[in-house]
């Protein structure tokens, strides 16, 4: 992928192909993404919604947040970044629920080719 922007707009799509799928998680993921090419998105995949899945901006009550630089998040989306190596290297910070954390690398799955 080419930034996260590409990533979000992939993954509605997708979500919205296979709600079952991308709700599995049943929660609201906060990304803060900083840097060049960061911004604020949240994931809403709480379990029964069909779509609007994505939104830029802050969510007022996510259960889990994550904070990473938008070189980092490309390379956890490119698979040149394994997103648990980057959370105990300390380039990505989770805050909140860290149950929801696991389930990440199924989150980022969804919108991969």
């Amino acid at each position: 992928m080419e930034s996260a922007a590409e990533f979000f707009e992939k993954f509605e799509k997708r979500a919205t192909a296979d709600n079952d799928a991308a709700t599995a998680p049943n929660a609201i993921y906060q990304f803060n993404i900083t840097g060049d090419g960061g911004d604020e998105w949240n994931l809403d995949l709480t379990k029964g919604k069909t779509s609007d899945f994505v939104a830029e901006g802050s969510h007022d009550s996510p259960g889990a947040t994550i904070t990473v630089s938008a070189e980092d998040w490309l390379g956890m989306l490119n698979g040149s970044l394994n997103p648990m190596q980057a959370f105990m290297g300390g380039k990505i910070k989770i805050d909140g629920d860290m149950t929801l954390a696991m389930s990440l690398q199924q989150v980022l799955n969804l919108a991969q080719d």
